[in-house]
């Protein structure tokens, strides 16, 4: 009988979750499928799944309903928020100049590289050995006051938890908005966006076991922003366009679940990790954690494997049933080091051995042992297959 496939990327997205689907299925079917700006009952009946669910994603942030903007997912609201802060300083007869550190995700950093394009200026932030921002650094950038600091609060690649409140402190103490992609913190870091200090807050549903396709920004003043997508007046004109009311049910269903469930999961997650850390290093003595010693994330685990690369152990990992990632992008069948890795100083030749494990709400203590037989294998496969070409 074949093993059953473990899935153990959870940081790259998650299953819907039952409870979402039943939330959303009204909307997508015959009662509540009106469009929410429609005036007649099927209008107001989408309309008030929207309200709910905007309510119930300002609660699980400890925001205001009315700051709750809605998107198509992180990357919009990542977009909306750098080149939107960039676009409003502008108007205000000021430099548009955004801050980013070296860490971000791409979606952040394409975002400031398209505010550079339109004649702005980008501020890339270096980081520690660790990952986390080098704060002297960010004390230069702001004495020229940007148009907005960008820092994420957990990475994605390596879990990294970066000192938000901090940050948010000293950009607030100069005039200076700061927005933190939270996409990997909801759920497993406790986030209250009034006592972390943040301006501009995004996260994304499919990575809380809501469907792809949406997510929202939190925006606390809204002169803050210019638009950067225009047409209707959805939203105070922030981000128009007819709302996608299933999705938005489910976000704010998956929103109060992980809210409620965060104490409880942060434990479990992180007993789930210690154990296969554990396994890992027993059986692969020379394995790196990324990160290791600093502030983690629960659901992340990156480590360098000497000996190894990504491309392969993936392969490999997929063919013995254990979906796992990379910290590398695969580009034109040649494997590239993660930016995200660079950056922390580490070199080119491990950073292509670096494989994320990424734990979720359907992961258990079985798959983590089913992982554990199954790497040391895959990894003695690859580094044998590597020696053989290495010899001709």
């Amino acid at each position: 009988m074949p093993q059953p496939q473990v899935y153990l990327d959870h940081a790259a997205t998650t299953p819907v979750r039952p409870e979402v689907l039943d939330a959303m299925l009204p909307y997508l079917g015959s009662e509540a499928f009106g469009n929410p700006s429609s005036a007649h009952h099927f209008g107001r009946a989408a309309r008030a799944g929207v309200e709910r669910a905007r309510q119930q994603v300002a609660e699980a942030l400890g925001a205001e309903p009315g700051h709750v903007v809605f998107t198509s997912g992180g990357t919009e609201a990542d977009n909306l928020a750098v080149i939107g802060a960039a676009r409003a300083a502008r108007k205000r007869g000021r430099a548009m100049a955004v801050v980013v550190s070296a860490v971000e995700h791409k979606a952040v950093l394409a975002a400031a590289h398209a505010v550079a394009e339109l004649g702005g200026l980008q501020i890339v932030l270096p980081v520690t050995r660790q990952g986390i921002v080098q704060m002297d650094a960010l004390d230069q950038a702001l004495v020229n006051q940007p148009a907005v600091v960008s820092v994420m609060w957990v990475n994605n690649e390596t879990g990294v938890i970066q000192p938000v409140q901090e940050i948010a402190q000293r950009c607030e103490s100069v005039g200076v908005p700061f927005h933190t992609d939270a996409v990997q913190a909801m759920g497993k870091v406790k986030i209250d966006v009034a006592r972390a200090g943040c301006s501009l807050l995004t996260i994304s549903g499919h990575k809380i076991g809501a469907p792809k396709g949406v997510g929202a920004l939190v925006v606390r003043q809204p002169d803050m922003l210019e638009p950067i997508v225009h047409g209707g007046s959805q939203q105070e004109g922030v981000r128009p366009g007819t709302e996608n009311v299933p999705g938005i049910i489910g976000l704010g269903q998956a929103m109060v679940m992980a809210a409620a469930e965060q104490a409880d999961e942060v434990a479990r997650l992180t007993t789930l990790r210690e154990a296969l850390v554990g396994h890992l290093r027993k059986a692969i003595p020379d394995l790196v954690v990324v990160g290791d010693g600093g502030p983690l994330a629960p659901h992340v685990l990156n480590v360098l494997i000497p000996g190894t690369d990504s491309e392969a152990m993936i392969m490999h990992l997929d063919l013995a049933g254990i979906a796992v990632s990379t910290g590398s992008a695969c580009n034109t069948g040649a494997v590239e080091p993660s930016h995200v890795l660079t950056a922390m100083g580490i070199t080119d030749t491990k950073a292509i051995t670096a494989i994320r494990f990424s734990l979720g709400h359907e992961s258990s203590i079985d798959d983590v042992v089913r992982a554990a037989e199954v790497v040391p294998g895959c990894v003695a496969k690859v580094r044998n297959l590597a020696g053989a070409l290495s010899r001709g």
